[in-house]
């Protein structure tokens, strides 16, 4: 089975999750969201995220936008039409791979997935990287500590399994792949961001 076969069966079990998500959520575009941002934000306490500063009094959707190392999971967002989603009250907890994390995908299914009438795929894929609520590493810790792993169910509607692999944070998706948190508890408006180095995909 190739990769973009891979993509396309592990979507689909996610497609009806993801329309409703979206049907609860007005059209924005990131310029949209730009424009609400505040040029008197502070960073406080939050990482850094590819040098950039991240502002915790605003959406996940301006920060992503801010890191130089996040610029393909936002035309991913935008692609899909989800910035609004992003950008609203949430709380969501957002798995965001980084430039290299999408690198490592075939360059021919990265094209598939970014043509217009593949959108509804693309969401499929992104939308399985977002947890309901705010899970702070601490969170993941403490609920990995209870039984060795911990499972979360994603906006897509399919799971991700938290371990520990040594001092990491390490994510699990339902095809076997696996990614590590690189940036923990980047705090936002409407959540919170871990940074992964690898992109994730739901169940075939």
């Amino acid at each position: 089975m190739t990769f973009k076969t891979t993509i396309l069966a592990s979507a689909a079990t996610a497609l009806l999750a993801t329309a409703a998500f979206g049907d609860a959520h007005s059209a924005l575009t990131l310029d949209n969201v730009l424009g609400t941002a505040s040029g008197d934000a502070m960073a406080m306490d939050n990482p850094t995220v590819g040098g950039a500063p991240m502002l915790a009094d605003q959406p996940i959707a301006v920060n992503a936008s801010a890191a130089p190392n996040l610029t393909t999971l936002v035309a991913a967002v935008t692609q899909a039409q989800l910035v609004d989603v992003l950008a609203s009250d949430g709380p969501f907890t957002v798995f965001a791979p980084t430039n290299d994390a999408f690198a490592a995908v075939p360059a021919d299914t990265v094209a598939f997935l970014m043509a217009d009438e593949n959108r509804a795929a693309l969401q499929g894929i992104l939308t399985y990287h977002v947890v309901p609520g705010t899970i702070t590493a601490a969170a993941l810790r403490e609920a990995i500590a209870n039984n060795r792993y911990a499972n979360f169910t994603t906006v897509a509607g399919g799971t991700l399994t938290a371990q520990m692999v040594g001092d990491d944070i390490v994510m699990f998706d339902q095809t076997g792949r696996f990614s590590t948190i690189e940036t923990a508890d980047v705090m936002q408006s409407n959540g919170v961001v871990h940074v992964i180095d690898r992109v994730l995909l739901p169940a075939r």
